[in-house]
């Protein structure tokens, strides 16, 4: 049997690694900017799409795996690629470690004591349980990713249509805060947030060399699959928006599990509890499966150590997951304080600064790449995905843009005393 997986598992790691636990917590943060924030989740979508288009575009030219890294190789070198596939494969370890907590902290409802007693314990094996499955080969991660995803669609579809039955459009409510600001810094600012949510586009294009045609498959999947993200984003956006009041969304902590109160009675908060785990266990499979693909693929083209290129019986890359898990492993123990949550929102409005550090130079170096063609169709969709994340990044506030660098920065030592060495 093939250990290769087809279009359909692809096109369920896109939607899995861009939906995640955000889709919880992000009507919280956009409720102050009431109908503001549909115009931000259009403008980041659009966003996200021009970025999928230069990612499919990409694949398809250079249908190898690792990701991000391949694509500034071939247009900037070597050196440049190291840089970028390190912050990429690093950043994958915050992600993931934001991920855990999240996903475990849906899952307080069922615990009557203090969850803060075996949070950590439940993280660490809810950890082991993904990296085990992921020890057995990327088509068994996909077919698991294929049916998290399934689930992931229904109930994001069923829960916004029902709330539509309920909505009320005074509920769209603008703080005093906002309102005092220019249209123009209102959009830049909830489009930040929404960005977030968006994250994770890329994915796809990291096990290019375990997938059946990748050329055609990748960028079909990734093209598709961020279409269906926007859609269900601003659906579920729209509806939630619409249901509960602006300020009691504001001040909400579970905004799901509020809608689901106006609109039935019982303990189906319960039930919310546990689609959200399922939701972070998805995007955890998502995140671990390619993080250690990535690790192949800078190993295979020499940009890593070459024990990072040696597969397990199952094709799996069993160092670049082993040592993506330790490292997300320490992260979780260093985030288990009784503010962790804090700590996690810190680290995602960083991590997501660094991702776009990363789709500014594969944006780049898919305008390098594909000026010679003269092909004005891909030099416009370059061009819009390049302006977007220079626009981001402008508006993103100087203390976060050095902070988020030093993931770039931590590759430092590597490269001076390993890569340079076995490059000369």
């Amino acid at each position: 049997m093939s250990n290769k997986i087809g279009f359909w598992a692809i096109f369920a790691l896109v939607i899995s690694s861009q939906i995640g636990s955000g889709i919880f917590m992000l009507p919280i943060s956009l409720a102050p900017y009431g109908a503001y924030s549909l115009i931000s989740w259009v403008i980041s979508g659009l966003g996200a799409i021009s970025l999928a288009l230069v990612f499919a575009l990409l694949c398809a030219k250079f249908p190898e795996t690792g990701g991000p890294h391949i694509y500034v190789k071939h247009a900037f070198g070597p050196a440049a690629a190291f840089f970028v596939g390190w912050t990429y494969w690093v950043i994958s370890w915050v992600s993931t470690t934001a991920v855990i907590v999240v996903g475990v902290g849906y899952l307080t409802p069922f615990f009557y004591e203090d969850i803060q007693n075996v949070h950590l314990s439940l993280e660490m094996l809810l950890l082991t349980i993904i990296t085990l499955i992921n020890f057995r080969g990327v088509a068994t991660a996909g077919r698991v990713e294929f049916l998290l995803t399934v689930i992931k669609i229904s109930v994001l579809l069923v829960i916004p249509i029902a709330a539509l039955f309920f909505f009320d459009r005074n509920n769209f409510i603008v703080s005093e805060e906002i309102s005092n600001l220019t249209t123009s810094q209102i959009l830049a600012r909830s489009t930040l947030i929404t960005l977030w949510g968006f994250i994770g586009v890329e994915l796809a294009t990291a096990p290019a060399g375990s997938v059946n045609n990748p050329g055609k498959n990748i960028p079909r999947a990734i093209v598709l699959g961020t279409i269906s993200v926007a859609v269900v984003y601003f659906i579920n956006n729209l509806a939630i928006m619409g249901l509960i009041n602006g300020n009691d969304l504001a001040s909400s902590r579970a905004p799901y599990v509020d809608a689901i109160k106006i609109m039935a009675s019982g303990n189906w908060h319960l039930i919310i509890s546990i689609i959200a785990f399922i939701f972070c266990v998805g995007t955890l499979n998502a995140w671990v499966l390619s993080s250690g693909q990535v690790a192949f693929g800078l190993a295979e083209d020499k940009l890593m150590p070459q024990f990072f290129a040696k597969r397990n019986k199952h094709g799996s890359p069993f160092w670049g997951i082993t040592i993506s898990s330790v490292g997300t492993s320490v992260l979780l123990i260093l985030t288990s304080s009784n503010n962790f949550a804090k700590q996690i929102t810190s680290i995602i409005d960083f991590s997501v600064v660094s991702f776009l550090f990363v789709y500014l130079a594969c944006s780049l170096a898919f305008l390098k790449v594909i000026i010679k063609e003269k092909n004005y169709y891909k030099f416009l969709i370059g061009s819009i995905a390049t302006t977007f994340c220079c626009w981001v990044i402008f508006e993103t506030s100087v203390n976060t843009l050095l902070i988020a660098s030093l993931f770039t920065a931590s590759g430092v030592p590597l490269y001076l005393f390993w890569y340079r060495r076995v490059s000369v």
